[in-house]
């Protein structure tokens, strides 16, 4: 399957790999270090799904963790368990807290928090959505409208915001 993947998909993704990085060796290794990546999840990949942006994926968060690596300072250890207890010893970076955000998703109505919830936290695109809920592409384009200027209302408001 992977051979056919690359075959197929192989030019788009190094087309990717070149517009991400204009240094065509470090296009080259990203590139390598995609399909390295899609042949380590690729039993991850849901088949009912397209492959490409899923490829996509894939390519830009390897391009990301490249770019966060490479801004990490280089550090001489004298033996491997140095090397342990300092990187152990670095926090991990505290996660977003999207309480806020939950929190006024939670409160919208129903029928524009179903849709907002399958949208975009359950990653369905516009079709998908649409089928599971059984109505048009274009009200789950209105309702998911509808839902981003009431979100942006209550997020923009500084009160209600817990800072």
């Amino acid at each position: 399957m992977l051979d056919e993947a690359i075959q197929r998909y192989g030019r788009r993704l190094y087309g990717l790999c070149r517009s991400l990085c204009p240094n065509p060796a470090d296009a080259e290794d990203l590139y390598q270090d995609t399909w390295l990546r899609v042949l380590r999840s690729l039993d991850h990949y849901q088949p009912e799904r397209d492959f490409m942006p899923w490829l996509t994926q894939i390519c830009v968060n390897t391009y990301r963790s490249t770019l966060r690596l490479s801004r990490l300072p280089l550090l001489d250890f004298s033996s491997a368990e140095e090397q342990d207890r300092t990187l152990a010893a670095i926090p991990a970076p505290e996660p977003p807290d999207y309480g806020p955000l939950y929190d006024a998703v939670s409160r919208l109505p129903e029928k524009l928090r179903i849709t907002v919830i399958l949208f975009y936290f359950q990653d369905l695109d516009l079709n998908a959505t649409a089928q599971a809920l059984q109505i048009p592409v274009g009200t789950v384009k209105s309702r998911l409208n509808k839902a981003r200027k009431l979100l942006k209302e209550v997020l923009t408001d500084d009160s209600a915001l817990p800072f």
